[in-house]
């Protein structure tokens, strides 16, 4: 189940076990002040616990998606899918944002290719990771 959610301390705790304590992501990076402008989304499983998370920043006309974040142990159940396809959802729901964009890690781009994403411009690092960036439109 994906909701919208108000819940920041849980948004943040998942953030915290997979960017910060997995991937070495500095502190100072992943709390970049952002949050207090951002739509959160939370993946729960069937017992209601919270498994992932994913924040959406509007600019102009377009839907930033980020901070995607699935725990270890729901990795591979499908949950990074529905935290986009429910990340879409809110976009399209909204009045003219009429486009979608992230910034993935480069392992992952063929993840986001399967949901219609199309990388452009050149690899550069965010916190030490090689990324691309990618949009689709709505």
């Amino acid at each position: 189940m994906i909701e919208k959610t108000d819940d920041l301390e849980t948004c943040r705790a998942i953030r915290r076990e997979v960017f910060v304590i997995e991937q070495s992501v500095p502190e100072a990076e992943e709390w970049d002040g952002k949050d207090g402008e951002a739509i959160h989304l939370i993946a729960r499983d069937d017992q209601h616990a919270a498994i992932g998370t994913a924040r959406i920043l509007l600019i102009g006309d377009t839907g930033k998606i980020g901070r995607v974040a699935v725990l270890k142990s729901a990795r591979g159940t499908g949950t990074g899918a529905a935290l986009i396809l429910a990340a879409l959802d809110e976009l399209r729901a909204l009045p003219g944002i009429t486009r979608a964009k992230l910034g993935a890690q480069t392992h992952a781009i063929g993840f986001y290719e399967k949901l219609g994403f199309t990388a452009y411009g050149p690899e550069y690092d965010d916190a030490g990771i090689p990324h691309r960036d990618m949009s689709r439109e709505l």
